[in-house]
């Protein structure tokens, strides 16, 4: 695939760029790992100096950079400004508890003494340069959900960005080193995926996290495992959005159109099974069809656009293919179903609701990554868990009901990294985030996610020697 930005909302080339030749990436990987003998000794405050200032100057160019992402991969404008100010918000948040959430940890003396400690603490330290991964999906936000952290904690990153997406990959790269972080303290490296494996490998690189499709999780995983190197992995979603007889309906509907087509329906964590009780079924239906049915589809730096193109032409045909799938055995489109009229230059699709899903339908099993909802009727809440745990992920989950014994049992029994109640899911930096099964491991954000890649280093202090 070329490194490249390419419209998705007309199919124009807009700029290519060459990849980095193996000189200067040998440059870059030298400076991540020389830089990473500085910023470990820098301190907590300098950091979050830094940070801030990284986080003001994202806020001074959030109308550009919002636009940037629109052109490169479609989302809404509106939605990529969002997604410039959460950043902002997240990289505060980390500059602000960073210290707090890497304190040394005091064990009891009276646990340890039997160890002949006179004291022992844990000290988390930073494991050194890290490569990130990441996908076009959220250009901004999945880079700096792993940058403001890793930085933080003193380590060091290289960046991996998706070939489509260029211009936002050096973007974040020149944002960090106009707010003063020193040089090789975060890189983007414009390379293919082909030359992933050589940097892994590379013994100056001590971690790696991905965000992406699960082939190209199990592919680092498998070089990293190789290498006994850390990893934190994201993978994919088909998160189930349980609607039960004491639902709010209304509410529910509602909400359950922004948890679909949130990112034009290209989000992981995005609802994309609906799974409603017999009781409130019709209903909610009714309700969820007539607002997907509204949406607006069209130009992405269009205002009044609910929903713009699919990144590419291939994301576009694996959907079609989904969706012809489910109407070859027997699904009915509520709404939707194809290609919207007027629109023929971009990668568009209509928002789209299937109903009378069954097994044989690879709909069912595969996740749908664009602005189609998948939805089933069942009678009891036996019936809704045991379906929504009937897929190889587990991301997160979304469950409408009052009944606080049904909000026990979802808890306890929903195979998922998440479960949020009377909303949709969304991340927040002081939540962890992350999935089970086939949706990876790992966690991010809040103080898991600064501590996946920290050294939590046991020290031990014997008795004092006698004076003499």
């Amino acid at each position: 695939m070329p490194i490249a930005t390419v419209n998705p909302a007309n199919g124009e080339t807009l700029r290519t760029f060459d990849a980095l030749d193996e000189q200067e990436t040998e440059r870059r990987l030298s400076a991540a790992h020389r830089a990473f003998r500085a910023h470990r000794a820098t301190g907590f405050a300098e950091r979050a100096r830094l940070l801030s200032r990284a986080a003001d100057l994202l806020d001074e160019d959030q109308q550009d950079i919002a636009r940037t992402m629109t052109t490169e991969m479609g989302k809404p404008v509106k939605a990529a400004r969002a997604e410039a100010a959460k950043c902002a918000k997240a990289m505060r948040w980390y500059a602000a508890n960073a210290e707090r959430l890497l304190a040394d940890e005091h064990p009891d003396d009276t646990d340890v003494k039997d160890s002949g400690a006179a004291r022992a603490l844990v000290r988390y330290r930073p494991l050194g340069v890290v490569l990130a991964v990441m996908p076009w999906n959220f250009p901004l936000w999945q880079v700096m959900r792993f940058a403001a952290p890793a930085l933080m904690a003193g380590n060091t990153g290289l960046l991996k960005h998706a070939s489509n997406v260029p211009q936002t990959a050096l973007y974040i790269e020149d944002l960090f080193t106009r707010a003063g972080f020193p040089a090789g303290c975060f890189q983007t490296l414009l390379i293919g995926s082909g030359a992933v494996e050589a940097v892994l490998r590379d013994p100056r690189v001590a971690a790696a996290t991905l965000t992406g499709s699960e082939p190209a999780g199990r592919a680092v995983a498998s070089v990293a495992g190789d290498e006994v190197k850390k990893t934190v992995l994201e993978l994919g979603g088909s998160d189930p959005y349980l609607v039960l007889p004491s639902a709010d309906v209304d509410k529910a509907a509602e909400t359950a159109v922004t948890a679909r087509v949130q990112n034009n329906g290209q989000s992981c964590i995005a609802a994309k099974r609906f799974i409603v009780h017999a009781d409130v079924y019709d209903a909610f239906a009714e309700r969820f069809t007539a607002g997907m049915r509204a949406l607006t589809v069209g130009d992405p730096l269009e205002e009044s656009t609910d929903v713009g193109p699919l990144s590419s032409e291939q994301g576009r045909t694996d959907l079609e293919e989904l969706v012809e799938d489910a109407l070859a055995e027997g699904a009915t489109a509520l709404c939707g179903g194809g290609r919207p009229e007027g629109l023929d230059r971009g990668w568009f699709y209509e928002p789209t609701v299937l109903a009378g899903i069954t097994p044989a339908m690879r709909v069912h099993r595969e996740e749908t990554f664009g602005p189609v909802a998948t939805l089933y009727r069942v009678a009891d809440l036996d019936e809704a868990v045991e379906l929504a745990n009937d897929t190889p992920f587990g991301l997160s989950s979304n469950v409408w009901t009052r009944d606080q014994g049904e909000m026990d049992r979802c808890v306890r029994d929903l195979e998922a990294g998440g479960v949020f109640f009377n909303g949709m899911t969304a991340s927040h930096p002081a939540l962890p985030f992350g999935g089970v099964k086939r949706s990876g491991y790992g966690r991010e954000l809040a103080g898991h996610g600064i501590r996946e890649f920290c050294n939590a280093t046991t020290v031990w202090y014997g008795p004092a020697p006698d004076a003499r």
